[in-house]
């Protein structure tokens, strides 16, 4: 059973008041005896409280000062307790070195950010790729220290979506692909990774894949033209050769589609964005595409429909504009059963413009909608080498909305058809209607 101290000294109380009783019922002093109980009693309190002071000025290591009754109960209860708030402190202190320590073997650039974003801890990969110095740095802003007037927009913004890629403050010729991680109350971890290897084999690719498309071009365009010549001459003495000679013409024309949207997505990926953007009628574009589009569904019966917002225009680049509506509407008739229904808008708002093109055709799982815009993904092989499609298209619009700061969104369901819209900020907007 648990020691109460209470008990003890309610008996005690018990005790000396008898004695007080008996000794004033005998000698008549009943004042004298209650002031001087009154100030033995407090007296003594006052000397434990003073003992109580003194300990807790010292170091708390120490025993706690000797007692009994409920102040030594109580010494011994707060020495307790600090004991145990020790043992805690020791054990978090262990947690946090050990984190610390993890922390700083990272290969890549960690900073913790508090309220306010001011620099309170880093390990060694961001002192060398982000050029932090200790102790100097400490409680300093991230962005007073790293001068990049992109990473403090990005910073101010909350760090967005997609990490920011920078040249390093610290050293020369090395590229930083920076996050932004929320976590806790006020607190960002910044985190750097050095791309340089990877963006240099991703230049190494696309330079590839471009020169090699280049030089595909021209035999590609001497096969298809024999093929042509041939059709024309020796299918018509030849009969059973036409099938074949088709089947050449057919694969060298994909090949020479192939080619062409391999160039397009190379220049994409590799061209810097063109300053100098101009006024683009969206929803001319728009009509003259439709009417293309019904040309290509031609006995398939699609149902093309436009809606259009009379006078909005954005500043852009025609030709990669009308690249990228065009992958989106070729794609909604390949992928639209006979006679199915294409829907596409041309609008804004506050927000921005939107251009929607919406079917009816056989819809995409969800799992595969983050992946459809990498190159030459397949949701299904066998359905898209029917129809004939290069898995290109999306990248291509992908690359054409980033080049002009919009994005891409994508929406479907299984049977339930497609809606693909691309978003362009107000920036873009050059003129709508006031109506």
């Amino acid at each position: 059973m648990r020691y109460n101290p209470w008990t003890a000294f309610w008996g005690r109380v018990a005790l000396v008041g008898g004695v007080a009783v008996v000794v004033a019922l005998a000698t008549g002093w009943w004042l004298e005896i209650a002031a001087l109980l009154l100030a033995l009693n407090g007296a003594w309190n006052l000397w434990q409280l003073a003992r109580l002071e003194r300990w807790a000025r010292r170091d708390r290591r120490i025993e706690p000062p000797l007692s009994w009754g409920v102040w030594g109960e109580t010494f011994h209860a707060l020495s307790r307790r600090q004991r145990r708030q020790r043992e805690r402190r020791v054990r978090l202190q262990r947690v946090i070195r050990q984190y610390r320590e993890s922390a700083k073997a990272l290969p890549d650039a960690t900073v913790v950010l508090q309220r306010g974003d001011r620099v309170v801890w880093w390990n060694d990969a961001a002192r060398r790729l982000l050029g932090l110095r200790w102790p100097e740095d400490e409680r300093q802003y991230i962005t007073s220290l790293i001068r990049r007037s992109a990473l403090a927009e990005w910073v101010a913004a909350g760090g967005g979506r997609e990490p920011l890629t920078l040249p390093s403050p610290a050293q020369p010729g090395v590229l930083l692909e920076v996050r932004l991680i929320p976590y806790g109350r006020d607190q960002r971890l910044l985190i750097a990774r050095d791309t340089t290897r990877t963006e240099r084999l991703e230049t190494v690719r696309r330079d590839f894949v471009a020169n090699v498309s280049h030089e595909l071009k021209t035999p590609l365009t001497v096969i298809y033209g024999v093929a042509e010549e041939m059709a024309d001459e020796l299918a018509v003495d030849h009969p059973e050769w036409a099938p074949s000679i088709q089947l050449l013409r057919d694969q060298s024309r994909r090949m020479e589609t192939l080619v062409q949207d391999l160039l397009m997505l190379s220049r994409l990926e590799t061209a810097a964005p063109s300053a100098e953007q101009h006024p683009v009628d969206i929803g001319e574009m728009l009509n003259a595409l439709c009417a293309e589009t019904r040309t290509l569904s031609g006995d398939r019966g699609h149902h093309v429909e436009l809606t259009a917002e009379p006078g909005l225009t954005i500043f852009g680049a025609e030709k990669e504009l009308r690249s990228a509506f065009s992958n989106l509407l070729s794609n909604a008739v390949r992928y639209t059963p006979d006679g199915g229904a294409i829907e596409v808008r041309w609008y804004s708002d506050a927000r921005g413009a939107y251009g929607q093109v919406i079917d009816t055709g056989i819809g995409i799982p969800r799992e595969h909608i983050p992946r459809l815009t990498e190159r030459f993904y397949r949701v299904d092989k066998g359905r898209s080498n029917a129809t004939g499609g290069t898995g290109l298209g999306l990248a291509i619009v992908k690359h054409v909305m980033q080049r002009h700061g919009g994005q891409l969104h994508i929406r479907s369901e299984p049977n339930q058809g497609s809606t693909f819209t691309l978003f362009f900020p107000p920036r873009l907007i050059a003129s709508r209607s006031l109506s």
